[in-house]
């Protein structure tokens, strides 16, 4: 493939995607998967990439600046990469995390996730599907799993001549599936859906800030809005929090979120806290929670991407200032606000500066405490990469 100038410029800065409007000419008609050569106008070599014939993102860059040849022990040799960035979680009681986060671990349009020794493999495109053999290998070599479990993005179920057969939860290697997968962070135990839970199971990025929910929560009284499976909940609680209420509009969420908190009772603060479920939508119950004049100490936000295009990006700021809103009025004065977003359309400016305006104009101004982004598990290596984003503050 021969690049346009914009292309060759991107690629040259690092860019993992070649759109479709990036191609100048191209020889051939390429299948999913196929290895794809990208060449300079000049006829330079660039890079070499994953082609993917359907939606704009083209090819997926693997490795560019000098030639390089994509086999099995190359693959191995990324993964040891990952896998060295990740060590220093081992020794914090931690083996829930990312091994993989797709474009920025040099794997684009691939994450693989850790539950004990449990890994699965989730993919995001059909470019994948040709090499899950040699990634497969790669993985035992490299991590010894007990299992390898497939996820596959939902949009690859519009192509499934180009699954080969794969099915969403396969079992790619090792002992089938029964129930949850147990797995630690921090020293907590967590359980995991890794056939059918959100994502690969588990919101396993937002670690780092439940460890600093966890260093604030002593004596407080404690609100989780979107709570899933109680990740902020139980950290509240181990840190001293003497109620936790985890609000979500999913039952299976509340229960896994009951079922983690049974987990952990060998923690006399969580055996300690008071755990409430509140199932509903967080908008009408938070409503609802003012209205009947209950307060917290500390509200947690941490909603799901409201904005997964630029065109949704209004409505999601909307509701980013619908949240915050409700957010400061059932939290008592002088509380804390854990304000986060996963959107990566709504930049980390723009963010920070709608949560500290909107809390301004309810009368509630922010200190601040911090702000944080992504964990080391989640590196971020190109600018559409960065999601997310969480403010600490005192209201």
């Amino acid at each position: 493939m021969h690049m346009t100038a914009a292309a060759e410029r991107a690629i040259r800065q690092g860019h993992p995607w070649v759109y479709d409007t990036g191609i100048a000419r191209m020889k051939g008609n390429g299948r999913s998967g196929d290895i794809a050569i990208l060449f300079s106008r000049k006829n330079k070599f660039l890079a070499v990439g994953l082609y993917d014939p359907h939606g704009p993102i083209r090819v997926r860059v693997l490795h560019q600046g000098s030639p390089a040849t994509i086999d099995a022990a190359w693959w191995q040799t990324q993964l040891m990469q990952a896998a060295q960035v990740r060590a220093p979680l081992l020794a914090t009681q931690t083996d829930g995390y990312r091994l993989v986060h797709g474009e920025n671990d040099g794997f684009p349009g691939l994450v693989i996730d850790r539950y004990g020794q449990t890994f699965v493999m989730k993919l995001y495109t059909s470019a994948w599907v040709p090499h899950v053999p040699a990634l497969v290998n790669s993985l035992r070599q490299v991590v010894q799993p007990k299992r390898i479990v497939l996820r596959l993005n939902r949009s690859m179920l519009n192509y499934p001549d180009e699954l080969f057969g794969l099915q969403e939860g396969d079992v790619l290697w090792g002992e089938p599936v029964a129930g949850v997968v147990l797995f630690q962070e921090n020293g907590l135990w967590f359980a995991a859906d890794v056939v059918a839970g959100q994502k690969t199971g588990f919101f396993l990025d937002q670690r780092e800030n439940r460890a600093r929910v966890e260093a604030l929560a002593m004596g407080k009284s404690v609100l989780n809005v979107f709570a899933y499976s109680g990740g902020f909940s139980l950290y509240a609680a181990r840190g001293g929090a003497t109620e936790v209420a985890s609000l979500d509009m999913s039952e299976p969420a509340l229960q896994a979120a009951a079922y983690n908190f049974t987990l952990n009772l060998g923690n006399p603060n969580v055996a300690a806290a008071k755990h409430e479920l509140l199932l509903g939508d967080a908008f009408v119950q938070m409503e609802a929670l003012m209205a009947n004049g209950r307060s917290f100490d500390m509200v947690i936000i941490d909603p799901p991407a409201f904005a997964k295009k630029q065109a949704e990006v209004e409505r999601a700021l909307g509701a980013y200032r619908r949240l915050v809103k409700l957010g400061v009025a059932v939290l008592r004065p002088g509380g804390t606000l854990v304000m986060a977003s996963c959107s990566s359309r709504v930049s980390a400016a723009a963010f920070f500066e709608l949560v500290v305006e909107t809390a301004r104009k309810q009368k509630r101004p922010l200190r601040q405490i911090e702000r944080t982004r992504h964990a080391l598990d989640h590196p971020i290596a190109f600018a559409e990469g960065a999601y997310l984003k969480c403010l600490f503050a005192q209201a």
